[in-house]
């Protein structure tokens, strides 16, 4: 079931909430520009298999409200807070991609970790996430041609093919945001560092990176790797920054196998 909920005064974000009955929870969020749909071919598999799954739009983007402001990493924390505290959760595993990554690594040093009994981390965009000349490019094209920037997103996000057609959805998940909130993460990647909140992280943590991701560097897995204690770190040999896709089914059941 889809609903709303309301994570400070005229903000409200989109929840997508499968098979709420089970008590093993996985909740995910989604990579820049996208939206919970990312995860759909997990979607597919995972509630089947009894997990309850949970899937958030961080503001400005998907489904959820679009306000001007609150594109830092501790605000986007903090909304997963108020998530988290409505949906009375106190035992799931926290799933993030590539900035999702870097959101989860935020809230576990931020709010303590508060609920979450293990950590999952997607190409994540940590301990930094783009350097001054990707910024730049990015948001230039974010400012003046968000199209153009988001078919060029799409080309560098995958090592494996991609058909035409998974290529004009994937690229309409990042139009759906707003262009303000899609050029302010771009800001907050340039500018915010994780590597402070690395050592605030206390539960098992399983990191996930596509060898040949042009995204974020094989290289910063190893150093989240090294600097997370209780962390284990897997290669995909044939995934670029989509490895939740590109190799599906070992990662749902890598995830599977984590979770227990």
């Amino acid at each position: 079931m889809g609903y709303y909920v309301t994570v400070e005064s005229g903000v409200k974000l989109y929840v997508e909430d499968i098979h709420p009955e089970r008590s093993k929870t996985i909740v995910f969020l989604h990579g820049w520009p996208l939206s919970h749909k990312q995860f759909e071919y997990q979607f597919d598999v995972l509630p089947i298999l009894g997990y309850r799954c949970i899937g958030i739009d961080w503001r400005g983007f998907g489904k959820s409200d679009k306000p001007i402001s609150g594109y830092s990493f501790d605000q986007l924390a903090d909304d997963i807070r108020s998530i988290v505290s409505v949906l009375q959760l106190d035992i799931f595993t926290l799933v993030g991609h590539s900035t999702g990554g870097a959101i989860a690594i935020r809230y576990m040093s931020r709010h303590n970790g508060f609920g979450v009994s293990n950590l999952v981390l997607i190409d994540a965009a940590a301990p930094v996430g783009f350097t001054a000349e990707t910024a730049t490019k990015f948001l230039t094209q974010a400012l003046n041609d968000r199209p153009k920037m988001m078919r060029e997103v799409t080309e560098s996000f995958f090592f494996q093919y991609i058909t035409s057609s998974f290529s004009e959805w994937f690229s309409q998940l990042g139009l759906q945001a707003a262009g303000w909130s899609t050029a302010a993460i771009i800001i907050t990647l340039r500018d915010e560092k994780l590597y402070g909140d690395l050592q605030k992280i206390h539960v098992p943590t399983l990191i996930v990176h596509g060898v040949h991701d042009k995204v974020i560097p094989f290289a910063q897995a190893h150093e989240l790797n090294k600097n997370i204690r209780n962390s284990q770190l897997v290669p995909f040999h044939y995934s670029g920054h989509g490895c939740f896709w590109e190799e599906r089914d070992k990662f749902n059941q890598l995830l599977k196998q984590f979770v227990g």
